[in-house]
């Protein structure tokens, strides 16, 4: 009994140890899209809206960046519990590969795409323009933006999430200077009573766009400095002329299922964005900021879910059942409990959320509404999150993908379709419909747990 209390106090350490860097690193990501949401929020209605329509453009397009991250994650994960140093530095070497490949093809396509996004995506005339030039300046940096993702990864899948953190939290502040100076004109401020005049570009929606670019650029170059710094990997230039096909197979095989769920996802994102838009502007600048508001309270699961990848992955790399079990356990249970107390929080301080964002009395009004409607289901919209970080690092992708598609597309698009054209409902039943589909993957992962385990291992002794 002693020993298994001690092993899982070392257990609780080690999640602890590799989570609380990952949750900090997502946290600074919210806290510099809140204050983003809040200074084009001053600006008013369409230049929320013009923003908020490409940030669902933004997840779809990062989606093979993550897909590759996280198959290079869970295969050095398991190469380091194999204690097999040579495949962990081919797969980082495929994964530097692939992201400078994917980063190259992606910036070309998206910047070209621009110009016709918020047509396709049913904007109204008057947010156009600004959403189309903010589009293509955040796009413009894709290639830095893919390095940044899939760097990180790797170094997450060694243990080594301290790093990204770093790496964040300075191009995080820098973004937020940057806004400053980019998004508003020369003006007067006063600070303690003391007035001074401050310069500004006054660019606006352009200008937000910009700083992001600026951000994407630095995250890049300083990941590529900490893998070229990191002890293990030791990156060079050189190691991207070594082709290893056995590696660059294995990570492709887990990260094409999560790239083809992260795409069935976000491309009904894109048509639920769709369906959204045509209840009005401000509507939809309600549904935006209400999306962006809800980030900051699913963190402690998005923050634990590359922990779980990494610990199961070294758990099958030394072929110990009963760790990949216990370890398994105690995340879902952490998730839970975790996600039951920011729910709690985000369903009480709903109209102080959206507060922070708009002073439309209106967009405050419904967003507050749908806030607390999201909040119900937090629990076990942080269970679904854990369990797809457990089976990622087991290389089970595909089951996962098959769910996300099934819910995603018949339980919140269709309800959706149904709700806005057939039955003339407002935004609450829209978002009962994202409720349901995130309640529905979260209780098929669950099953799939519970029916058939994890990985290939024995059962222990």
């Amino acid at each position: 009994m002693e020993n298994t209390l001690h092993t899982k106090r070392h257990l609780l350490k080690t999640i602890f140890l590799l989570a609380w860097p990952t949750i900090i690193e997502q946290l600074l990501q919210t806290v510099a899209v809140y204050i983003n949401t809040a200074m084009i929020g001053g600006m008013g209605q369409n230049a929320s809206a013009a923003v908020g329509l490409s940030s669902t453009i933004v997840w779809l397009i990062n989606s093979p960046a993550f897909a590759i991250g996280i198959g290079a994650t869970a295969c050095i994960a398991r190469s380091i519990g194999e204690q097999d140093i040579d495949r962990t530095h081919a797969y980082a070497n495929q994964a530097a590969r692939l992201s400078l490949l994917l980063g190259a093809v992606m910036t070309v396509l998206m910047v070209g795409i621009s110009p016709f996004l918020p047509i396709w995506m049913g904007a109204e005339q008057a947010v156009r323009h600004e959403a189309s030039v903010y589009f293509a300046l955040i796009c413009a940096p894709y290639l830095f933006n893919a390095i940044n993702i899939v760097f990180g990864s790797v170094l997450r899948g060694a243990g080594d999430t301290r790093t990204a953190m770093q790496v964040n939290l300075l191009i995080n502040i820098v973004h937020i200077i940057l806004n400053f100076f980019f998004i508003y004109p020369t003006r007067d401020v006063s600070i303690l009573g003391l007035e001074f005049r401050v310069f500004g570009f006054g660019w606006g929606v352009a200008g937000a766009g910009f700083s992001t670019l600026m951000r994407y650029v630095l995250g890049g170059l300083l990941m590529i400095r900490a893998l070229r710094k990191n002890t293990l990997f030791a990156f060079r230039w050189k190691h991207l002329r070594a082709k290893d096909k056995p590696a660059m197979k294995q990570m492709l095989t887990i990260a094409l299922p999560i790239a083809l769920s992260r795409l069935a996802s976000c491309l009904g994102q894109v048509v639920f964005t769709r369906l959204v838009t045509t209840l009005g502007t401000a509507v939809f600048a309600a549904h935006s900021i209400a999306l962006t508001a809800e980030e900051a309270f699913y963190i402690p699961g998005y923050g634990m879910q590359s922990a779980a990848t990494t610990l199961v992955g070294n758990a099958i790399g030394e072929r110990n059942k009963k760790k990949l079990m216990q370890i398994s356990g105690l995340m879902v249970l952490i998730a839970f409990l975790f996600m039951v107390l920011t729910g709690g929080l985000l369903f009480i301080l709903a109209t102080k959320m959206m507060q922070l964002f708009t002073p439309d009395a209106d967009v405050i009004r419904m967003g507050a509404s749908v806030l607390r409607i999201v909040a119900l289901s937090e629990p076990i919209f942080g269970i679904s999150i854990i369990l797809e970080g457990i089976f990622n690092g087991a290389g089970d992708t595909r089951h996962p993908f098959i769910y996300s598609l099934f819910s995603m597309w018949a339980v919140r698009i269709l309800g959706t379709f149904l709700c806005v054209n057939v039955f003339h409902m407002g935004l609450n039943a829209v978002w009962l419909c994202m409720v349901a589909d995130n309640v529905c993957r979260g209780l098929l992962l669950v099953i799939r747990f519970r029916r058939k385990g994890i990985g290939d291992l024995p059962d222990p002794a």
